[in-house]
């Protein structure tokens, strides 16, 4: 009899909420069946290891990133815009898996290394798409890798005195269109 495709899903979430919530090294084997509500053996039918529940963490966020790439070039605002804007978002899928993928990365995973640079070079591909200028480009993807930082820590020096408005903020985007044309 075949396992659900549910089991399996359930035990990769279970391997990501830990990843994100106490690290790589909390989560084993063991941790992860126990939090997916399933029987080592259970989780072993659908993951032979922690390699391969790595391998299917930069298989999922691969397909949260194309989605994301593909708004971002469509964003009526723009892509800075849209950069900007989504960069302040926490608790979303993608977060999540950046996050697991950060966890994985700084734990030795050098798969989720190289996922995690394929992802800020795609976006910043889409960046430059619009901005034709690689200092602005670099400038947009540091403005959205600080907001994503504050925008993840509540009580932040940002959150106090800025109330996490960004509207302020996007409003600036023309302004650095701008720039390329004064550049050239």
């Amino acid at each position: 009899m075949a396992r659900p495709a549910a089991a399996r899903a359930k035990v990769l979430d279970a391997y990501i909420s830990l990843l994100c919530e106490e690290g790589e090294r909390a989560a084993t084997l063991e941790a992860t069946a126990t939090r997916a509500g399933v029987s080592k053996g259970g989780l072993l039918y659908h993951f032979a290891s922690k390699e391969a529940l790595a391998d299917a963490v930069i298989k999922m966020s691969e397909d949260f990133v194309r989605i994301d790439l593909n708004d971002m070039r469509g964003a009526a605002e723009g892509s800075v815009s849209y950069f900007i804007r989504t960069s302040a978002e926490v608790n979303t899928e993608l977060d999540r898996l950046l996050t697991a993928l950060q966890r994985l990365a700084y734990s030795g995973v050098e798969a989720a290394t190289e996922q995690l640079a394929s992802i800020n070079e795609r976006w910043f591909e889409v960046l430059m798409e619009e901005v034709g200028d690689k200092s602005i480009a670099h400038l947009v993807m540091l403005v959205g890798e600080g907001l994503y930082a504050y925008s993840g820590t509540p009580g932040t020096w940002y959150e106090r005195h800025f109330e996490g408005n960004l509207s302020q903020l996007l409003e600036l985007v023309p302004q650095l269109k701008k720039l390329k044309t004064n550049n050239e």
